[in-house]
């Protein structure tokens, strides 16, 4: 249970982020933060958690724009009265910004602003929280999501490297915050999610969608992709007290992806 948690997700008005916020009203959280660049979509995410009875309050932030972060923080804290568990989710893929992704055809700026996101906005949430995670006594933690993409090689570029590098963050922050905070990811691995369904959806013929789909799910030991309740539960377990000794950890929810080498046929 999550009793008495005040919460944020980031990247909260769709897909895990979404399904993470939800999990953690229905498991009696006291307040949870939705926040997401999609304003329209937070509210709407905050009103379905409000209904289960939660307070909630929906912040359209930029994740690319460093500028943002403090505020998201600072909103959080006055509505709520503090905050307990921080819920670092949101994260994009460099095919979210162009076509060109493979290794010698990136460019520059989306590699920048990939790493904006799924990098230097978790650093910088998770730094300017402390203070107030510090302050709680309601076991503060925070939860980062990573990929197993950032644990095992893969065909893109700035989207694995910087998974990697939110998984060697994750272990940095831990020690940074100890005793006090609690800081520990999940690692997800093909997820049914709009983002995933997106790059489905983008193949040019259904062989082509069919490879695609291969490619995602073809490693799993699970053979399906995983869904985002599955990934909620985990982000649920890791802010509850029930994970008290767990602390600078990346949980694999991958359906056994990183379990072997083999692809099924």
């Amino acid at each position: 249970m999550l009793t008495g948690k005040r919460t944020l997700v980031t990247g909260a008005a769709q897909g895990m982020g979404r399904d993470i916020a939800l999990e953690y009203a229905r498991r009696g959280a006291e307040f949870v933060g939705v926040a997401d660049l999609n304003g329209d979509g937070a509210k709407e995410v905050a009103a379905e958690i409000e209904a289960i009875g939660v307070s909630a309050v929906a912040i359209t932030v930029d994740l690319a724009d460093s500028s943002t972060i403090g505020g998201m923080i600072d909103t959080v804290v006055s509505a709520a009265g503090g905050l307990d568990t921080l819920v670092n989710n949101a994260g994009v893929m460099e095919n979210a910004f162009t076509e060109h992704t493979s290794f010698e055809e990136l460019p520059e700026d989306v590699w920048d602003k990939v790493y904006a996101i799924n990098v230097k906005s978790v650093w910088l949430a998770t730094k300017l929280a402390a203070p107030h995670l510090r302050n709680s006594v309601r076991g503060p933690s925070v939860i980062n999501a990573a990929s197993v993409a950032g644990m095992v090689g893969y065909v893109s570029t700035a989207y694995p490297s910087s998974k990697a590098a939110v998984i060697q963050l994750t272990r940095t922050s831990a020690i940074a915050l100890s005793p006090d905070v609690r800081v520990n990811a999940f690692a997800p691995g093909s997820i049914e999610t709009p983002m995933s369904r997106a790059y489905l959806d983008a193949a040019d013929t259904d062989e082509a969608r069919e490879a695609r789909k291969r490619s995602m799910v073809g490693a799993h030991l699970i053979p399906r992709f995983g869904t985002g309740d599955e990934i909620a539960k985990v982000a649920a377990f890791l802010a509850s007290d029930d994970s008290s000794f767990l602390t600078g950890i990346v949980v694999p929810v991958d359906g056994g992806t990183t379990a072997w080498r083999g692809l099924r046929a």
